[in-house]
C-alpha cells in the first residue's frame, strides 16, 4: 500500500518518524492506521452563520465514509465569515479576503500533515470556491461536498426578502411591524441562502466541474440525502487514491466550459465569473473573461430561479435538481461529456441514467422555449471599463440604460443617498473605490441594490461599481469594472452629471466624455489614502490581482 501513501508515508514511516507517530496516537490513531492512506476532512463548521452551523455533522459522515473505505480520516477546521451578516458594513471587506485565507489554510494543513487526499466541505459563498481553489492548488485526490441549501422561510421568504424589506421601509411601503415580521421568519434554519444566489450557483458550478458527486449541489442542508452525500464523498476519495485521480485530471478547459454553461442555464450569480477565474488560475487553466462571452453566445437561460425569477433551490430539488438540466444540455451538445469527474467516471457516464424533469413543472424551461436565448452574464468593455466589467442582464430590466452619473466614494455613502431619496429615476449610481485593492476586498453591493429594488426603482436606476454583487442582487447593475478606481481606472474620473451609456447587446459601457477631458481629469486625480495600512486587509490589497484575473493573491507572473 506504500504507493497509495505517497505523502503520509513520509510523515509516519521509519524510525526517524517515531515522534510523529507518538503525537498521532492521542488523536485516535492505532498502529494499524499508520499503514493506511490518510484523508483530511476540511470542515468549515462554525456558529458564525446558519450556512455552516451543521457542517460538523457532515464532516463526521465524511470521516465515517472514508474510514469504512479503508483509509484513515483526520478532521480539521478552517474559518468562515458570513456575507449576509456583514453585508453593508466594514466587515464585508473581509468576505472575499476569506476566500484566500480558507484556500491557504486548507493547503497549509493538507500539505504540512502529509494527507494523501481530502474532502473539503463548504456551505457559504466564499468557502466553496476556496475549497475548489485548494483542491486545484494541492492536486491530491479530493472531493468537494456542498453543505446544502436552506429551506424557504414563511411565505417562501429568504434573506433577500429582508434586504428588500429594508428598502420598502425607507420608502414607506413596509411598516416597522411588517419589517420585523419578515426579519424573524425569513431564515428557518441551517443551510445556504435559498435562491440561485452565489452559494447555490457555485455548488452547481463545482458539480459541473466534476469536483463533487452527482447531486451534491441540489440537496437541502438538513436531509438524509446530504448526509449520504457526505458519507459517499469520504468513500469516493479512497477510490480516487486507489486510481490516482487528481484534480489536474478533472480541471480541463472543457470542464470550465461545462461549469460556465451550467451557471448560465441556471441564471446564476455574477460571482461565478470571479470564482471560476480564480479556480482556473489555481488549476493552471487559461480561462479568460472573454470565454464567458464566447460560451454565452450559444447557451440559453433555462431556469426561472430567484432573484430575477420565481423559484427557490428547494423547489428545484423537488423536481430533480440540476442533473436533468445537465442531461438536457449534454444531449444538445452543450456540455463536454468526456470530462473526468470525482466518481472516477466521465460526465456522460454519470448522466447516462438521469431521468427528465416531470411533466408540467414550470421551473426549468425546455431548450425550445428559453427564458433568454443567450447568457445573462454579459462582459462589457468601453472607455469606462477598458479591461472589462461584468453585468447580470436577465432581460427583466431591459437591455440598455442611459442615465446621469451620481458618484459616491464607497458603499455607505451610496446607501445613505438611496435611503434619503437623493437617488432618482434616470440616475446611474456610481459606487467606486470598492475594488479588490481599493475596498479593499471588493464588497458586494446587496444593500444598495436591494434598497433600490425596495423603493420600486429597479427599472429606473442603474448601479455601476468596481465592487461586486451578491447573487441576490438584481436590476440594471454592472460590477467588476476594471481597472478599478483605486488604480486610476476611469471610474475614478467620473463626475456628477456625466452621461453614461450601457448597452448589453453591443456589450459596451461608456461615458460621454472626450478622451482629452478624461486625460485632463486624470492629471488632477489623486489616489485616496488606503483603507488599511497594516493587518490582513493591507496585506490582501498589496497582493491581490485585478478582478478580471479572479482577484487572487498567489498570481505573480502577470
Amino acid at each position: 500500500m506504500t504507493d497509495k501513501r505517497r505523502y503520509s508515508s513520509q510523515i509516519v514511516d521509519g524510525v526517524a518518524q517515531a515522534p510523529s507517530r507518538a503525537m498521532l496516537y492521542p488523536v485516535g490513531f492505532t498502529e494499524e492506521d499508520f499503514a493506511k492512506p490518510q484523508v483530511g476532512i476540511a470542515s468549515t463548521w462554525s456558529m458564525v452563520t446558519p450556512c455552516n452551523m451543521h457542517v460538523n455533522q457532515l464532516a463526521d459522515a465524511a470521516a465515517m465514509g472514508a474510514d469504512e473505505a479503508g483509509v484513515k480520516s483526520v478532521l480539521f477546521n478552517t474559518i468562515t465569515v458570513s456575507d449576509g451578516i456583514s453585508m453593508g458594513t466594514a466587515g464585508m471587506r473581509y468576505s472575499l479576503v476569506s476566500r484566500e485565507v480558507i484556500a491557504d489554510s486548507i493547503e497549509t494543513v493538507v500539505v504540512a500533515q502529509g494527507f494523501d487526499g481530502f474532502v473539503a466541505i463548504g456551505g457559504c459563498d466564499k468557502n466553496m470556491p476556496a475549497c475548489a481553489m485548494a483542491m486545484a492548488r494541492i492536486n491530491r485526490p479530493s472531493v468537494f461536498v456542498y453543505g446544502g441549501t436552506i429551506q424557504p422561510g414563511k411565505e417562501r421568504r429568504d434573506v433577500i426578502s429582508v434586504f428588500e424589506a429594508v428598502g420598502g421601509f425607507s420608502a414607506g411601503t413596509v411598516s416597522e411591524l411588517e419589517l420585523k415580521e419578515v426579519e424573524s421568519t425569513a431564515i428557518p434554519g441551517a443551510g445556504s441562502c435559498g435562491g440561485m444566489y452565489t452559494a447555490n450557483t457555485m455548488a452547481s458550478a463545482i458539480e459541473a466541474l466534476g469536483l463533487s458527486l452527482p447531486n451534491s449541489s441540489a440537496q437541502e442542508a438538513i436531509s438524509d440525502a446530504k448526509r449520504n452525500d457526505s458519507y459517499n464523498a469520504g468513500a469516493a476519495v479512497a477510490n480516487l487514491i486507489d486510481h490516482d485521480i487528481k484534480p489536474s485530471d478533472i480541471l480541463s478547459m472543457e470542464a470550465f466550459e461545462n461549469a460556465i454553461t451550467v451557471v448560465i442555464a441556471l441564471e446564476g450569480s455574477t460571482n461565478a465569473v470571479l470564482h471560476l477565474l480564480a479556480i482556473a488560475s489555481a488549476a493552471g487553466v487559461d480561462l479568460r473573461l472573454d470565454d464567458f462571452t464566447r460560451i454565452g453566445q450559444r447557451v440559453p437561460v433555462l431556469a426561472d430561479m430567484r432573484p430575477a425569477g420565481n423559484y427557490s433551490m428547494s423547489e428545484l430539488i423537488a423536481i430533480g435538481g440540476i442533473q436533468p438540466l445537465m442531461k438536457t444540455l449534454l444531449d444538445a451538445g452543450l456540455l463536454h461529456g468526456e470530462c473526468m469527474t470525482v466518481t472516477g467516471k466521465i460526465l456522460a457516464e454519470n448522466l447516462a441514467d438521469v431521468k427528465p424533469y416531470p411533466d408540467g413543472q414550470q421551473i426549468v424551461h425546455p431548450l425550445s422555449d428559453p427564458i433568454k436565448p443567450d447568457s445573462h452574464l454579459v462582459v462589457l468593455y468601453g472607455n469606462l471599463a477598458p479591461e472589462g466589467a461584468v453585468a447580470k442582464i436577465t432581460g427583466h430590466e431591459g437591455l440598455a440604460f442611459t442615465g446621469t452619473a451620481r458618484c459616491y466614494h464607497g458603499e455607505e455613502a451610496a446607501m445613505q443617498a438611496i435611503l434619503d431619496g437623493e437617488v432618482v429615476a434616470g440616475d446611474v449610481v456610481v459606487v467606486r473605490y470598492e475594488g479588490p485593492r481599493g475596498g479593499p476586498g471588493m464588497r458586494e453591493m446587496l444593500s444598495p441594490t436591494s434598497a433600490i429594488n425596495g423603493r420600486g426603482m429597479s427599472d429606473k436606476v442603474a448601479l455601476i461599481t468596481d465592487g461586486r454583487f451578491s447573487g441576490g442582487s438584481h436590476g440594471f447593475v454592472i460590477g467588476h469594472i476594471t481597472p478599478e478606481a483605486f488604480d486610476g481606472g476611469p471610474l475614478g474620473l467620473l463626475e456628477d452629471g456625466d452621461t453614461i451609456r450601457i448597452d448589453a447587446q453591443s456589450r459596451e459601457i461608456n461615458v460621454d466624455v472626450s478622451d482629452e477631458e478624461l486625460e485632463r481629469r486624470r492629471a488632477l486625480w489623486k489616489q485616496p489614502e488606503p483603507y488599511a495600512v497594516a493587518g490582513t486587509l493591507a496585506k490582501y490589497a498589496h497582493l491581490v490581482s485585478s478582478a478580471s484575473l479572479g482577484a487572487v493573491t498567489d498570481r505573480f507572473s502577470d
